[in-house]
């Protein structure tokens, strides 16, 4: 996959790398929204496995995680694009999810021109929050 970052040569994100507690919640978690492993390693209790969320970018998860870990840190949240907002909303808390914000449409006030979008927030079985960002036109 190639991008328009020339001084990267491509650019764009490969993966993301979260640290979780139950590893088995988690990586069910991400297969139950569509992820696919695309590489898995280790053995427990020092498992990974890197995701494909079905564009070639990828959650990577590890175990080991400390149950006492802030869930926001440097990093607020992680989006994924949605094409049904509440869709994915309810399949991520089908899923183990704990909703943190229901979905709502919310115009973002952006230059040039303000951003329409539908979103929502969960709360990840690993902790990590996850938004569900679809834009609207």
């Amino acid at each position: 996959m190639t991008g328009t970052n020339t001084v990267l040569g491509g650019g764009g994100f490969h993966h993301v790398a979260i640290r979780v507690v139950d590893f088995d919640a988690s990586e069910a978690f991400y297969r139950a929204l569509g992820f696919v492993a695309v590489h898995a390693w280790g053995d427990a209790p020092n498992r990974a496995v890197m995701l494909d969320s079905g564009d070639g970018t990828c959650m990577e998860i590890f175990e080991g995680g400390a149950p006492d870990t802030p869930s926001e840190g440097r990093i607020l949240h992680v989006a994924l694009r949605a094409a049904d907002c509440d869709a994915a909303h309810a399949l991520a808390l089908e899923a183990g999810a704990v909703e943190t914000v229901a979905p709502k449409d919310v115009e973002i006030p952006s230059r040039p021109q303000p951003l329409a979008v539908r979103i929502s927030f969960v709360k990840a079985p690993g902790g990590e929050i996850i938004e569900f960002f679809a834009v609207r036109r």
